[in-house]
């Protein structure tokens, strides 16, 4: 089996070459932007197939896959609001919507980039303890306590239009909670503006839109890392393969998602994410998933 370290970076990607790596670029794209946590079937499924874990720089690079998913799907609200903001500053109208949203973007980022700077030296280095299945399993089973707390307890009477600064921060502060792996950023994020009441399918476009420069920074990060460990040509082409698949997967991820959450509720995630918690800890106990 190939080295899984370059220059200190997990890249177990490489050795499991171009076709495994498309059929994990599916699973991350499905399961980045929905609040089941891509984290945790990056560990489970080579597990349960006999593969090598693909490593943290697979699952960090994917964001850029990400990236292109939620630009596509909400072109038409990011155009508006950048659209909105130029008018604004054109106009020295600093008190329009737009351009306090956009601020408000910016500064929600910060918390989730001290974080990372903090966490990098644990995030994705070989054999990191923070990608252990009981840490993935707990994360899974407390984020979905969580989301279920936030379907029983919120009213989900809120729009995009009602959010504040403060609303802001504390979903850019819940972000930070998915540099743990298990958590998910799309699920911190998704259970945070929940519990602002907003409504559902709002609540998940808030989380979004937040979250676009917060994504883009850790994949970019991510790039930066592997060129700096001297990635190789065979390298990058495998991870090619994997953000081409990834992003596709990932739009199709967006597009459930968002008829889920306008047409029933959260209920499957939190169903969804206490099962695979559960799997996470007793497979690692049992000794089937390693």
């Amino acid at each position: 089996m190939a080295d899984a370290c370059t220059g200190g970076i997990d890249t177990g990607f490489i050795a499991l070459g171009y076709g495994k790596v498309a059929v994990l670029g599916v699973v991350q794209g499905l399961t980045e932007l929905l609040p089941v946590s891509s984290t945790a079937h990056m560990r489970i499924v080579p597990a349960l197939l006999g593969w090598q874990d693909p490593g943290s720089a697979f699952s960090a690079a994917m964001q850029l896959a990400a990236l292109a998913a939620v630009v596509s799907y909400f072109w038409a609200d990011i155009r508006s609001v950048a659209s909105g903001a130029m008018s604004a500053i054109q106009r020295r109208d600093f008190r329009a919507w737009d351009l306090r949203f956009v601020v408000w973007i910016g500064l929600a980022t910060i918390p989730g980039v001290l974080g990372g700077a903090l966490l990098k030296s644990r995030l994705n280095t070989c054999g990191s303890s923070l990608r252990s299945l009981e840490v993935i399993g707990i994360a899974c089973l407390v984020m979905g306590l969580l989301l279920a707390i936030a379907e029983l307890y919120c009213r989900h009477r809120r729009v995009l239009a009602d959010m504040t600064l403060l609303d802001a921060m504390i979903v850019g502060i819940a972000q930070v909670g998915a540099l743990i792996p298990g958590v998910s950023r799309s699920g911190s994020s998704l259970t945070a503006a929940l519990f602002l009441d907003l409504r559902r399918e709002e609540a998940a476009r808030f989380s979004f839109l937040l979250g676009l420069p917060f994504i883009a920074l850790a994949g970019a990060f991510e790039l930066l890392q592997l060129f700096k460990a001297h990635l190789g040509a065979q390298g990058w082409s495998i991870l090619a393969v994997g953000l081409v698949v990834g992003a596709v997967s990932a739009f199709a991820a967006i597009w459930s998602l968002m008829r889920i959450l306008e047409r029933f509720s959260a209920w499957p995630f939190v169903l969804y994410r206490i099962v695979l918690g559960v799997l996470l800890l007793v497979g690692a106990k049992a000794g089937w998933l390693s």
